[in-house]
């Protein structure tokens, strides 16, 4: 695709404790780094903003079993599991988005307890490509809140990857960004050259 300056890419939670081994272990991880590893490298040629948000929670946040919550302790800042996972391996030129620092405040979307809504706007940026974990947690809840913010919003379907705590949540929260707007393309879609159409 032909990027313009007003594009960006998301790249959503792609941390050590998503992936394989790590304590909220989503299967497909390591593959979805991988793949935003390729997207970042071809926004990085084209000279367009990458933006990868990090979950960074302190040792005591509320999410956590210990603390009454739904998920076991991940991302405590300052962690190898807080890490984005290497194979990612993003340019020095993206910008590091941490979210989920308050320890009251739970962050399934990119843009709470952050900054990513004012660094977006101010950047005057007008279409995102999304890309990372979890489908049916932070990418769902960060796509709506782009729409609703007035940025077209794509998602790469196959650079995500589901929990699933139920079957078929992934295909659930796909459909819902669907039905709320969101584009949905592949990665050869994003890749594929305009020369045939020059």
């Amino acid at each position: 695709m032909k990027l313009a300056p007003t594009d960006a890419l998301l790249i959503l939670d792609l941390q050590n404790d998503f992936c394989l081994g790590g304590s909220v272990a989503i299967a497909g991880g390591h593959a979805v780094a991988k793949q935003m590893a390729k997207a970042a490298a071809y926004f990085e040629a084209a000279g367009t903003p990458i933006y990868a948000t990090q979950d960074w929670h302190p040792a005591d946040h509320a999410s956590f079993r210990t603390k009454g919550g739904p998920w076991p302790p991940h991302c405590v800042q300052d962690t190898p599991g807080a890490e984005l996972h290497p194979d990612l391996n993003l340019p020095a030129t993206a910008i590091i988005v941490r979210k989920g620092t308050t320890p009251t405040k739970d962050a399934y979307s990119g843009f709470i307890d952050s900054d990513l809504e004012e660094q977006l706007i101010a950047a005057g940026i007008k279409r995102v490509f999304v890309g990372g974990l979890a489908t049916d947690y932070v990418v769902l809840n960060t796509v709506i809140d782009t729409i609703d913010i007035g940025i077209e919003t794509y998602v790469l379907v196959d650079a995500i990857d589901a929990m699933n705590i139920e079957p078929n949540d992934g295909l659930r929260a796909l459909h819902l960004m669907q039905t709320t707007g969101a584009l949905i393309i592949t990665m050869a879609d994003l890749l594929a050259d305009d020369q045939d159409a020059s």
